[in-house]
């Protein structure tokens, strides 16, 4: 089966809302801790080795990254947080962004929130959560570097992940395992981001 999401390709980078795409198509944005595997996770998605960077610097990303897979049809790549390094007025000016992303943008169908599997569910984590339970959008939790962990323990975490989601929102946030170096979740992932995005066929509810 061909991959929706390959034909994804860099479009913009905006570091003020004014700088934003028209408001009238569909996007699914990507949030997670630095070094959580985000832009990996972007990467084996879309079937590319370098879409979105990788680095092991925290916090290189510093704005929202825009790929366009169709037209109107949109992968946002939101900036790592969590990173102690970057300016305490770029810090704010995130915040603010971010807030008035999630409360106004129309467009944004879903969010997908990458989680090492080691260190899931921190308070950056929670933010981007209520962030999306306040406007009723779907959260998809992709627990990533599965394969740093033996098969036991990755059971153990997806289930105690899972309960801790399902008690704080219901069915709004639904999570995974996931390991781009091992290819492990891919396909489950992509076909839910496709979902949301009205790529491929199916679709899912996302407005």
């Amino acid at each position: 089966m061909a991959n929706p999401l390959q034909p994804a390709k860099y479009l913009l980078a905006a570091h003020l809302p004014r700088q934003l795409p028209v408001d009238d198509g569909r996007e699914v944005a990507f949030a997670g801790r630095s070094n959580a595997g985000k832009s990996s996770a972007l990467n084996a998605l879309c079937g590319q080795n370098a879409l979105a960077r990788t680095s092991k610097t925290p916090g290189r990303t510093q704005q929202l990254v825009y790929f366009e897979v169709a037209t109107g049809r949109y992968l946002v790549d939101l900036p790592g947080y969590g990173y102690a390094k970057v300016p305490a007025d770029l810090r704010a000016h995130w915040l603010d962004f971010i807030n008035g992303y999630f409360a106004h943008r129309q467009a944004l169908v879903g969010l997908v929130v990458v989680m090492d599997i080691r260190h899931p569910l921190r308070e950056f984590d929670i933010q981007m959560l209520n962030y999306a339970s306040t406007r009723m959008l779907p959260v998809h939790c992709l627990l990533t570097k599965a394969d740093k962990l033996g098969r036991g323990q990755q059971v153990q975490t997806l289930a105690g992940v899972r309960r801790q989601l399902a008690e704080a929102y219901g069915q709004l946030v639904s999570v995974q395992l996931f390991s781009s170096s091992a290819k492990t979740g891919v396909d489950e992932a992509r076909q839910i981001v496709a979902g949301w995005l009205e790529l491929g066929g199916r679709q899912e509810k996302g407005r």
